[in-house]
This record gives structure tokens, C-alpha cells and sequence, in this order.
């Protein structure tokens, strides 16, 4: 009877609001009790969440340019496993295989927003190599580093700012996990919807029954167009990529498509009118062909993306400023307990983190090892090189950390490709300033920026699953300890998805987008090779961020859809229409707020069905198994088919989602 108490049970009422003066929050799990938490089962259920998210993350995420949130439906995964296995007590258990699990999203946002650069520049240049050690290590430490820079910070924005900060993720993660005390039946709409989104997106995949994208050059009219006037439209019909637009919902992903309809449908065909008859290459003397010879898509990736590119450099920017006073506050608030007296002995379980001393020296010891990582691998032995990389990593993760943190908490979303665009232009310059050019400069930039794309992709993750802890009653140092074993688990994976996915598709021949990948690529090409680079696009893209900024339209997002390819952009917005439709048609706020939810983990299980069934369907091409015709693929009834199937999968969605059982 006194567990069936403790399961009704849910969040205190202070939990979501700032404390009065005296008031204290005290979580489910009693910071004076002792709870299951880090054991043979969480542990061993943590790695395999962490190996087969990481493996379909990196998948979509190289696809469509956006990582899934991993945490919530590894949560949904951890609480529907222990309802059927029957374990008494799995809320602890629940917090650490989501912890060690959720690395997976953080560690793919950091590997693959960076280091398929690498192979889409050997295509380029041969001379430069490549390796699983290269990426599997710089995933690695860069996690560590994360971990390392955001445990200092863990109290202010998990404590001191209790009720201030949203923490989006964290809410969605924290509520099925306490859900699951109530027997977990929120995973069977989410397998459920996993089946039906995986089987979709592996018929197109493996069987080609029809095209992954519908396009207006599906009829000679719209050929006409494409042609003469640079008009184009495309959009991508798989589950997976529905799913994602559901969850990002109709607000952002309208931003995102602003972004992408303004480069489509007004900077491609006005270049094309304004410079038709020009050749524009300053910045790639390989371009001869004029303005009016190019395809809308060429002119998209040669001109148009680095608006987007400068664009979301600034919002990197913009993020600094607006973060500066929390940075000041968090690294006072780190050097108080670095320098102050020692901690207390009775520090209660639910506020027990790693030792400062471990973080200083972990800090201090990871450096180090990335210090002699650049030296022997990348920089060839010299030591001005090695030390002047090292500097600019350390210094630009730590300074980052908050910005990356404070985004999460704030919006739930990590502007990770923003600030690492700006890591590799500065990285660009200061390495050339120091004589490191051409394709070893390359590498050098590309490995430095994956160190600090994951390290503030997982300083951004982390601070999630450590809200999460903190609001059920986990000991924050457990989360900390293991946090490591699921940061080396998925980076062994992302590096060996990332090498498969190469050889089975190839970053450059369009079959995978690796939008943030290529942009990178498009970034530090130039710089390294003494070129230049097209500043005046950046320039543009930059001004734009600050208009944005000044009308208070998130710039990131809308600078994302300037570079991230139309066809993935249009899903995006009929995902945020369906979440809109589904999540207004009742009077009743609680219908709605259900039936969203009900949405929601639907749209979760077409993302994890999906993006895994796409990495099987990947292994199978790698494996030799191609079952694709390609002439069907080229005949235009393939496009009408893929929209017929795309709208029967969005009025399953919406019916889905609207039928809530009566209570």
C-alpha cells in the first residue's frame, strides 16, 4: 500500500515555479533515502540506448541536417522496459539509463555537424587522410571537456535559478519518467508509430517503392520554370523527417522555412536576374559557369548558403553578449568553490557533486591528452601549431559552455552549429596566421571544431539530464560518474556509423545533405588556401542576424533555413502544422494538451523508427544489397506516388494523435 502511495505521486507544486523566501524544493525520491540507481541493469540498458541512438541520430542527422532529441523517447524506452520487467522502485534506474543514453544526441550534434567535412574535402584533396582515430577521439575528449567546463555550473542553472528557466526538454523527459511509476504505457504509441514510420522509410530506402522527395519538375511546366526562371520547390516525404517537424513545432519550424523560402524563392532567381550573364567567382576560381548556366541548386550551394552561413555566425555572437553576465556569474560562482574552503562533509545526497579537485584535474589531464592528440596526429609533430590549437579549444569551449547551457534551459535548443561555425573561422585564421595552410590545415581546423562541437553540444545535452535528476531526487554525482562511459560508447559508434554511411552513400554526392558538414567545409576551403573567402556574403547574412535580432525573430533558426536544403525545410513546417491542427481543435485545453502529447510521442517514434531503419537499410547497401530502381526513381509517377503514400502517413498522424481514450 505504501508503494502504491509513493507511485500516485507526482512533481511537488513548487517545482515548476521560483521558490518563495524559506521555501525549499524537495523532490520525489527523499534526499534522505537511498534509491536504486547505478546498477548492472540501468547501466547495461544505458549502453544500449546509447549505441542504437547514436547509430540512427547520426543517420538523420547527416540526412536532414537536425539531431533528435534523444533523451525523451529514451526515457519512454527506459520506463516501458522496467513496467515489463516489473522492477520495484526504477525511477533512479530510469534517470541513469536516460543519462547514459542521452549522450548519444549530443556526441552525434558534435561529430556530425563537423568531421564529415573531412571526407567531403578529400574528394577535393586527396593528400588529406582520414581515420576512424581522428573522429572517435575527438568525440571523446570533446564530450569529457563538456562534462568536465559544465559540472562547475550545475547549481546555478539547476538550483540557484530554480522556477526561473523553462528547461523544455527537461519537463517533456522529467514527466514520462514519472509517468513510468504509473507502469509505462506511454511506450506503445511510440513503438507502435516506430513500426509504422520505420517500415515507411525502409520501403523508400531499401526498396525504392517510391521517391524519398516530391518536386515541382515532377510535370514539364515546372521543368520549364526550374530552368528559366531558377524556381524550384521540393519536399521530403519520409516518416522520419514528419516526426522531427512535429516536434520542433509550427513556430520554429516556420522561422526555419522564412529562412529557406526567402533563399528560394527570392536571393536564387534574383542572382539569376541581377548577374545572369556574370561568372561571380572571387572566392572559387573552378566556377566558370555564369549566373544563368547554373541550376537553382548550384547557385543555392555556391552563393546562397553563405548568407546563411554569416548569419548564423552572428547568432553566435548575439549569443555571447546576451549570456555574458550569466558567464561572469557561473565562473565566480566556480572559482568560489575552487578557492574557498573545503566542502562540506554533509552535503545531502540530491546536491553531492564530483569533487572540485577531480574536475580541475580531469580538466587539466583532458587538455593535456588533446594536446598531444593534436600534436602526434594532426599538427605532425609541431609544437607552435599544437600549443595555439589547444589554447583556442580550451578557451572558446569554456566560454561557450554557458551560452550552450543557457540555450537549453531557456528554448531547449542548442545553437551548436552557430558557435562552431565561428570556433572554425577564427580557428581558420589564427592557424593560418601561424603558417598552418592547405590540407593539413584543413584536418587541423575540422578536428578542432568537432572537439568543440561536442563539447558544447554535451555541456547543452548534460544540463538536462541533470535538471531532470534534479527534480526526481538522483544524486547528481552518479549522473556525473557515468555520464563518461556513455560519452566513450557513442563516440566509438558515431565514428564507425560516420565511416559507413561514407562508403555505403558518399558526404558529397548529395545522397546524405550533411548541411552543417558541408558548410563547414564551404568555411575553412577557402581560408586555408590563401583565397579568401566570401566576406561580403558573410556580411550580409551577418547584418540580416542582427535585423532579426532587433525584431525579435530567433536569427539562428532563420539562418539555419538559409543553408539546410529546401526539400528538408518544407517536412519541417507540415510536421509544426499537424502539431498545430492536432493541438487546437478542442475547446477543452486539457483535450488539446493531451492529444498534443499523444503527438508527440508519435512523432518520436517516426524520428527513432525511422533513423534506425535508415542505418539498417544503409548497412544493407554497405553489405552489397541494392534493391533500388533507379528508372522508376527517374519517372515522374515515382514523385506522385511518394505524395500520395506522404499524405496518407500525415492523416494517420493526425488521427493518431486525436484519439484519446476516455477516462
Amino acid at each position: 500500500m505504501k508503494q502504491e502511495e509513493e507511485k500516485s505521486v507526482g512533481l511537488p507544486d513548487n517545482a515548476f515555479r521560483p521558490l518563495k523566501p524559506g521555501e525549499q524544493y524537495h523532490p520525489i525520491m527523499s534526499p534522505n533515502k537511498k534509491y536504486p540507481e547505478v546498477n548492472l541493469w540501468s547501466v547495461l540498458l544505458g549502453i544500449a540506448m546509447a549505441v542504437l541512438f547514436s547509430a540512427a541520430a547520426a543517420y538523420l542527422g547527416l540526412k536532414v541536417g537536425q539531431v533528435f532529441e534523444a533523451a525523451i523517447p529514451i526515457a519512454i524506452i527506459a520506463v516501458g522496459v522496467s513496467g515489463a520487467a516489473k522492477r520495484k522502485n526504477a525511477l533512479g534506474e530510469n534517470v541513469i539509463i536516460q543519462s547514459i543514453g542521452a549522450c548519444s544526441g549530443v556526441i552525434v550534434a558534435g561529430a556530425i555537424f563537423t568531421l564529415p567535412a573531412l571526407y567531403i574535402l578529400q574528394d577535393k584533396y586527396p593528400e588529406m587522410t582520414v581515420n576512424f582515430f581522428q573522429m572517435f577521439v575527438s568525440s571523446l575528449l570533446g564530450g569529457i571537456l563538456g562534462i568536465l567546463f559544465l559540472i562547475p555550473f550545475r547549481k546555478y542553472f539547476v538550483s540557484d535559478k530554480h522556477g526561473e528557466y523553462p528547461f523544455p526538454e527537461a519537463t517533456a523527459s522529467t514527466q514520462v519518467l514519472v509517468s513510468g511509476e504509473k507502469g509505462g504505457s506511454q511506450a506503445k504509441p511510440l513503438l507502435f508509430a516506430g513500426l509504422i514510420g520505420g517500415l515507411y522509410d525502409f520501403i523508400v530506402a531499401t526498396f525504392g517503392w517510391w521517391n524519398e522527395n516530391f518536386t515541382t519538375r515532377v510535370c514539364g511546366w515546372g521543368e520549364m520554370v526550374a530552368e528559366k526562371a531558377k524556381l524550384v520547390m521540393k519536399i521530403n516525404t519520409g516518416a522520419a523527417v514528419l516526426g522531427l517537424g512535429y516536434i520542433v513545432g509550427l513556430k520554429y519550424a516556420a522561422i526555419i522555412c522564412a529562412g529557406s523560402l526567402v533563399v528560394w524563392l527570392v536571393i536564387v532567381p534574383g542572382m539569376a536576374l541581377l548577374f545572369g550573364d556574370q561568372v561571380l567567382n572571387a572566392w572559387n576560381p573552378a566556377l566558370t559557369q555564369t549566373i544563368s548556366e547554373m541550376s537553382p541548386e548550384l547557385i543555392f550551394k555556391e552563393y546562397a548558403k553563405s548568407i546563411g552561413i554569416g548569419g548564423i555566425a552572428m547568432a553566435g555572437v548575439i549569443g555571447i553578449v546576451r549570456s555574458w553576465g550569466i558567464i561572469k556569474s557561473a565562473v565566480g560562482l566556480a572559482a568560489k568553490e575552487m578557492g574557498g574552503k573545503k566542502v562540506e562533509a554533509n552535503v545531502i545526497r540530491t546536491q553531492k557533486d564530483l569533487s572540485m579537485k577531480i574536475i580541475a584535474f580531469g580538466s587539466i589531464f583532458t587538455i593535456l591528452l588533446i594536446l598531444l592528440f593534436f600534436f602526434f596526429d594532426v599538427m605532425h609533430g609541431n609544437v607552435l601549431h599544437s600549443i595555439v590549437a589547444i589554447l583556442l579549444v580550451a578557451g572558446i569551449a569554456f566560454l561557450f559552455t554557458t551560452v550552450a547551457a543557457n540555450a537549453i534551459a531557456i528554448v531547449g535548443t542548442n545553437p551548436v552549429s552557430g558557435m562552431t561555425l565561428m570556433t572554425l573561422i577564427l580557428a581558420s585564421v589564427v592557424m593560418v596566421a601561424v603558417g598552418l595552410k592547405g590540407a593539413t590545415g584543413m584536418v587541423a581546423a575540422l578536428v578542432m571544431g568537432g572537439v568543440v562541437c561536442t563539447a558544447l553540444s554535451m555541456a547543452g545535452g548534460f544540463i538536462t539530464d541533470l535538471k531532470i535528476g534534479y527534480w526526481l531526487g538522483s544524486t547528481p554525482a552518479k549522473q556525473e560518474t557515468w555520464k563518461f562511459l556513455g560519452t566513450l560508447v557513442s563516440a566509438a559508434t558515431v565514428g564507425g556509423v560516420i565511416m559507413i554511411l561514407n562508403k555505403t552513400y558518399g558526404f558529397s554526392t548529395g545522397a546524405l545533405a550533411a548541411p552543417q558538414a558541408n558548410a563547414m567545409a564551404a568555411v575553412i576551403d577557402p581560408l586555408m588556401n590563401g583565397v579568401g573567402a566570401p566576406w561580403l556574403l558573410y556580411g550580409i547574412g551577418a547584418v540580416l542576424a542582427l535585423v532579426l535580432t532587433y525584431f525579435k525573430v530567433p536569427a539562428l533558426a532563420f539562418a539555419l533555413g538559409m543553408f539546410i536544403p529546401l526539400e528538408l525545410n518544407l517536412p519541417l513546417l507540415v510536421g509544426g502544422a499537424v502539431n498545430w491542427y492536432v493541438t487546437t481543435r478542442s475547446k477543452d485545453e486539457a483535450v488539446n494538451a493531451e492529444r498534443g502529447e499523444k503527438g508527440t510521442l508519435l512523432a518520436s517514434g517516426f524520428i527513432a523508427g525511422g533513423a534506425l531503419m535508415g542505418v539498417v537499410s544503409a548497412a544493407m547497401r554497405f553489405g552489397g544489397i541494392n534493391l533500388i530502381n533507379e528508372e522508376w526513381l527517374s519517372n515522374p509517377l515515382s514523385e506522385v506516388l511518394s505524395m500520395a503514400a506522404y499524405i496518407l502517413l500525415i492523416i494517420w498522424l493526425v488521427k493518431a494523435s486525436m484519439h484519446i481514450k476516455k477516462k
